[in-house]
């Protein structure tokens, strides 16, 4: 075959075949497989159906796409390049390299064009959900008849390891049950994995039908290597159905082309070899010896996507200004809407305790919420089938539909993984700030996605209750132990755990305010009595992450304490100062916060000639040395929990006033 005989269609095709293959090569690392056999539905995808616009990434109206089969990712990088977006061709050359904004698997903050960071798999199935979510949203609230302003679908990339994952299972359930008829998943059913085929573990189930059976439409494409109308009367089919999700099952031959590799698990996870990179190109016909070519007829095809792109992005505008002129409120909402901004007067109606008042701070938590989304409409979220415990439910603003998109609670159901990369999603989208709740130990659930909103910076907010082993009856599987502190390792991420309820709510108006990074609200599901703030330090301190909540004259010693064990150490204090011993009682809601302060405010709250250091949080005491120093006695809990009443649980593992005194005496001996 000589280049001149063959269609434009097949020179784009190959085009992006060879720079993944080159990219690959060149970087000795990387996945060319995926890319060589999903080349033609991306292509059918990105050049006839894809509404985006490559100079203007961020354009409200686009339609997302989600590699969710991350380790391709020199498939998404070439098409980027190919069509226009600030992706150059050095950094296609820089693939995997330090620096670089080709990095090994997509990562969101760090190339313009991606929709969502991928790689670990399942994830960006669920996030697409996610984002169907957010577009049904936000179309509920914003579209009118004749002013449709959000209008847009959302196509993810999965693979046979995507789907074999559980998350996906959950979020394509939940996807089904929503009916999110403009979430579309391109399925590339290579039947290869790292291992070898996919058959080793992946034979006996029907994806279709399985699909099917969450209530999806399944469409077939039986010859995705080289049948590009087929793929495109699919994607197409697809799209008409607006009742459901669509998953289009297309079979590809992973590694395409390869004389060698070709539909062997050797294409999937290494560079194909100098040698048989030139076979490949020989045997797919193509002429050019020069890694990296990118022939003219090719990338003129693709650039043709940045005038369609402008020319959509400009009748959207043309149609938004009309839309303002007629709706000048919700125009200004819009606006605020997309910069997560903040209504004059949204605290107004946060609760407020007396002295002395009790209640748990899951309670405290569903109050200081719910008056906060009564003036804050991008405020939405929902619960893993645990609102009547998590209190979040959003009293009045009814259960999501996900046709219409009205309702603001999503009933996620029993899904915690989904339901984390699902909120994750709705974060990518851009335009809402999700929250999400279930009880502390099933965080374990949620980890991997609560990592990649950390890694991305995404603002979604976690409520967990059920806090400890005051959890009580329900004994150690469902009372945390290590999950404060392997919470707060994890980097970016802000982790509350409030001391009463005005503490709480004063987390809550502090949370608001930041869209950084994803914030964690960790709360009681026992009564907790409100601090009498006219003897103790203002609530609002939690600003600082750790303040002095109680003090003495010349203090000789300091209790650190979180949530419920707060009181205990202001108990004690009392105690002490009977005794004739000053101390000094700091409350540490949010340790990232509080070592992100200046350091002579820390040393204002820790003086380092104050050695004789005592802790008290009902979780494993690893970490504290931080705090207490190499000498200082941390009372916690380094072993599981046990079926009891909380607060016999609490008293028999030495969360007591007496516990705590007899520490801070045995400091000062």
């Amino acid at each position: 075959m000589v280049q001149s005989e063959v269609s434009v269609d097949q020179l784009c095709i190959n085009t992006i075949r060879t720079l993944s293959m080159d990219m690959v090569q060149k970087a000795n690392s990387g996945h060319p497989g995926l890319p060589m056999g999903a080349a033609p539905m991306a292509y059918v995808l990105w050049t006839r159906h894809l509404k985006h616009n490559p100079a203007d990434p961020g354009w409200y109206n686009r339609d997302r796409f989600v590699l969710s089969a991350g380790h391709g990712s020199a498939l998404i990088y070439s098409l980027l390049h190919l069509t226009g977006y600030a992706v150059s061709i050095d950094d296609i050359k820089n693939f995997r390299q330090w620096g670089s904004i080709t990095p090994g698997h997509p990562e969101y903050l760090d190339t313009p064009g991606l929709e969502a960071t991928t790689g670990p798999l399942g994830q960006g199935s669920s996030n697409a959900v996610g984002m169907a979510i957010a577009e049904r949203m936000l179309a509920h609230r914003f579209n009118r008849p004749g002013n449709e302003i959000v209008d847009h679908y959302t196509f993810a990339l999965v693979s046979d390891g995507d789907l074999m994952e559980g998350i996906s299972c959950e979020a394509g359930s939940l996807a089904g049950h929503l009916k999110l008829g403009k979430l579309i998943y391109l399925y590339d059913a290579n039947d290869v994995t790292l291992d070898g085929p996919a058959s080793l573990c992946f034979d006996s189930e029907d994806v279709g039908k399985r699909y099917e059976a969450y209530g999806w439409q399944v469409l077939q494409v039986q010859n995705g290597d080289t049948d590009i109308d087929a793929i495109d009367k699919a994607i197409t089919d697809a799209k008409n159905d607006t009742s459901r999700p669509s998953i289009i099952i297309i079979k590809t031959t992973i590694g395409y082309g390869s004389p060698n590799k070709a539909g062997k698990s050797d294409a999937h996870g290494s560079p194909l070899g100098e040698e048989e990179v030139a076979l490949t190109k020989k045997n797919l016909g193509w002429d050019y010896t020069e890694p990296f070519t990118i022939p003219d007829g090719a990338l003129s095809h693709f650039r043709s996507a940045l005038e369609k792109g402008a020319s959509l992005q400009s009748e959207w505008e043309e149609n938004y200004d009309s839309y303002s002129s007629e709706f000048p409120d919700l125009s200004a909402a819009w606006e605020s809407t997309w910069n997560l901004d903040l209504p004059d007067g949204w605290e107004a109606d946060l609760p407020t305790w007396k002295p002395g008042d009790s209640e748990a701070t899951r309670v405290s938590g569903g109050k200081a919420l719910n008056a906060i989304a009564k003036n804050v409409e991008w405020l939405v979220g929902g619960d893993a089938d645990l609102s009547g415990s998590t209190k979040t439910n959003l009293k009045g603003a009814g259960s999501f539909d996900g046709q219409s998109g009205e309702g603001r609670n999503i009933h996620f159901g029993v899904r915690e993984h989904a339901m984390a990369g699902i909120c994750n999603g709705i974060s990518y989208h851009g335009g809402l700030r999700p929250f999400c709740s279930t009880f502390l130990v099933f965080s374990d659930y949620m980890r991997p996605s609560i990592r990649l909103a950390a890694l991305n910076k995404l603002p979604v907010i976690y409520v967990w209750t059920h806090d400890s082993i005051a959890v009580g009856e329900d004994g150690p599987t469902h009372q945390p132990v290590e999950h404060y502190m392997a919470l707060r390792t994890i980097p970016n991420l802000k982790v509350f755990r409030p001391a009463d309820p005005t503490e709480t709510a004063a987390s809550w108006k502090w949370i608001m305010g930041y869209k950084d990074g994803p914030v964690a609200l960790i709360l009681t599901r026992q009564n907790m009595k409100a601090i009498d703030r006219s003897v103790c330090a203002p609530a609002e301190n939690v600003e600082k992450g750790g303040y002095i909540l109680r003090d003495s004259e010349n203090p000789k010693a300091i209790i650190f304490a979180t949530g419920s064990e707060v009181q205990l150490a202001l108990d004690a204090h009392d105690k002490l100062l009977s005794d004739g011993i000053n101390a000094r009682v700091v409350s540490m809601p949010c340790w990232g916060l509080f070592l992100s302060q200046p350091d002579e405010y820390q040393k204002s709250v820790i003086p380092p000639d104050i050695t004789a250091r005592v802790s008290v949080e009902a979780g494993i005491t690893g970490g504290w040395h931080r705090f207490v120093g190499p000498s200082g006695i941390s009372i916690g809990i380094d072993r599981y929990g046990a079926s009891a009443p909380g607060e016999v649980n609490m008293e028999k593992f030495g969360f007591t006033v007496d516990a705590v005194i007899k520490a801070v005496k045995n400091q000062l001996k």
